[in-house]
């Protein structure tokens, strides 16, 4: 599934998860004895692992409460230097609590350990509900697909998705909900494999891109990315290192741009004025993009769409915020749009 992210992604000899560019995230974050680091995305707890055998402290952040309570045995093994918050990375600058970090990790998206929950219902391999919620709380998948006006699915489907059948299957579902509502994740691919077919030739099943749509507009992903990158720009100490994976293009245009920007090779908005020299507010590491090699691509299929990109914190102040850089559209809420 497009999209999803490892911070559980590949078993291990002994059943544990690893992470997607464990070393190269490590490489970038330099984490050191007596250091703070954030873990934005705990997941499985792959990457706040391997920075606590470091000797540095961690606050790590999960959305998902079962992640969180699944990390409480990690917690009380790493006493006095892990501590675990429920809530989403956008408010890091409210959970560094421990003082300004040296470091931050994210890596966006969602889970494999979601993925392959059939009853968290992000993906139809195994029929599950209709659901989608990384907080398991707001709106689900099945109140989008049921609820949404046809012409709000289609926008959705069409930008978080880039189906190019959106308008054929915002309609379909219209027709299709006014009988029977849709509830599982297997009656909803189904539904899709009927109108579009099934194209020898594409590897991928037809549903795919409408589900990676759904779940990221469920859970607000891009949204949360954006903010969360200008959260970290607060709150890093100077010297501290942003790192951030991701797995598919709209994400990993948005932290480029976001580094694009903040370098100061982005220019500034072309909506405010220049009524001063904009000092850049972070420094990239390397040479921009890191890749997985060829051995974690072929032994995970899931990291094959990772990409890593970092950045150092300057000393010079957080840039004024300006969303319209990145890109995005002005999607709909679901409480604007659904429909009584």
């Amino acid at each position: 599934m497009p999209g999803s992210r490892s911070n559980a992604t590949e078993a291990g000899e002994d059943g544990r998860h690893v992470p997607v560019l464990l070393d190269e995230v490590i490489a970038a974050l330099q984490p050191a004895k007596n250091q703070l680091i954030i873990d934005g995305t705990f997941g499985a707890g792959g990457y706040t692992k391997r920075i606590l055998e470091t000797g540095a402290s961690v606050t790590a952040v999960d959305r998902d409460p079962s992640a969180i309570e699944a990390g409480r045995a990690m917690e009380k093994e790493y006493a006095g230097r892990l501590t675990l918050v429920q809530g989403t990375f956008s408010t890091l600058d409210q959970v560094a609590i421990l003082g300004a970090p040296d470091g931050i990790v994210l890596d966006i998206g969602v889970s494999s350990m979601q993925i392959d929950e059939a009853e968290r219902g992000f993906s139809f391999q195994k029929d599950g509900p209709l659901d989608m919620r990384m907080s398991s709380s707001g709106p689900s998948a099945a109140d989008v697909v049921n609820r949404l006006k046809t012409g709000d699915l289609a926008r959705i489907f069409n930008f978080l998705g880039e189906e190019r059948h959106a308008g054929r299957i915002a309609r379909m579902i219209d027709k299709r909900r006014s009988m029977e509502p849709f509830t599982r994740t297997r009656d909803l691919a189904n539904a899709i494999e009927a109108l579009v077919g099934r194209n020898p030739k594409v590897p991928i099943h037809p549903a795919t891109r409408v589900f990676q749509a759904l779940r990221i507009f469920v859970n607000d992903e891009l949204g949360e990315l954006v903010r969360a990158l200008h959260a970290a720009e607060r709150v890093l100490k100077p010297g501290g290192r942003l790192v951030v994976v991701t797995f598919h293009s709209l994400e990993d245009r948005i932290v480029k741009r976001f580094f694009s920007d903040r370098s100061g090779a982005g220019g500034g908005s072309r909506h405010l004025p220049q009524l001063e020299q904009r000092l850049a507010s972070f420094t990239p590491v390397g040479k921009g993009i890191v890749t997985p090699s060829v051995d974690e691509a072929a032994r995970n299929p899931r990291a094959r769409s990772a990409k890593l990109r970092a950045g150092i914190r300057t000393e010079n102040p957080p840039l004024a915020e300006d969303h319209s850089i990145y890109g995005l559209p002005n999607l709909p809420t679901f409480h604007e749009t659904a429909r009584s």
